[in-house]
């Protein structure tokens, strides 16, 4: 197979959750560029007509949006019904969507951890065991989680997070264990630190901010389109020898 045939994602469809800004919204542009239909699924936005649509659809690839709470289990149950009834094929799942919540570990409160738990672990769960399991039936499918510094780091003032991305990085050998050896390929991409909503608080900390770039070996914060090219390579057949990774993409972070 040629190698610019390894990348193609034609006659794929893809579901991507939190999509509607920053890292999940350019690995959706990047997977439809990629010739991937989209699946866009967000808590709190209407996405029909939103960027992404309008970006997925100029790509000449089709946008199916729906609305899902994460953190309400009988919100993510009726979701996982609807979306297999709508589409019983889905081949690529990217579990994007996640929140964090910032407290000292000794004042961090219950609800908060309940929160980011449930969308940060719970959610991915549950979607890749309802999504995944059409998969294994076909022998055939793509999983990719969106981890974290934090799958390797204990982090300042996020517990939950920490905890939350930390099961990540277990939950992605788990399913790559038992699902490698019938056709689906279960990965992580672990972000660094990047320039979103998330990390607003950090960025607006100058000696956090400056603490961090000086420890960064590319000596920038990272932006959403450096997530275009590992999506991609982690939804389509180049990484098909690749499971149970979780693929730091950090500047560098992680290797100093």
């Amino acid at each position: 197979m040629p190698v610019s045939e390894l990348f193609n994602l034609n006659g794929r469809l893809a579901l991507v959750t939190g999509c509607n800004k920053g890292i999940g919204k350019a690995m959706a542009e990047a997977l439809a560029d990629a010739g991937a239909d989209i699946i866009g699924v967000s808590t709190n936005m209407e996405l029909q007509n939103s960027e992404i649509a309008q970006a997925v659809e100029a790509a000449g690839r089709r946008f199916y949006a729906y609305r899902c709470d994460f953190g309400n289990r009988n919100s993510l149950k009726a979701f996982c019904n609807a979306v297999k009834a709508d589409h019983p094929v889905i081949d690529i799942l990217v579990n994007n969507a996640g929140m964090i919540q910032r407290k000292p570990a000794a004042e961090h409160p219950d609800e908060y951890w309940d929160e980011v738990i449930a969308v940060n672990q719970t959610a991915p769960f549950i979607l890749s065991r309802e999504i995944g399991a059409e998969m294994v039936r076909r022998g055939t499918g793509k999983i990719i989680f969106t981890a974290s510094l934090l799958t390797f780091q204990g982090g300042i003032n996020v517990p939950g997070y920490a905890a939350s991305k930390g099961a990540i990085g277990q939950l992605t050998k788990a399913f790559a264990n038992e699902w490698a050896g019938r056709g689906v390929n279960v990965n992580a991409i672990a972000p660094g630190y990047i320039s979103t909503d998330n990390t607003a608080a950090l960025r607006a900390d100058e000696l956090r901010s400056r603490a961090i770039l000086e420890r960064i070996p590319a000596g920038r914060w990272g932006n959403p389109d450096d997530f275009r090219g590992p999506v991609v390579f982690l939804a389509s057949e180049a990484s098909a020898y690749i499971h149970g990774t979780v693929l730091t993409v950090d500047g560098g972070w992680m290797g100093r």
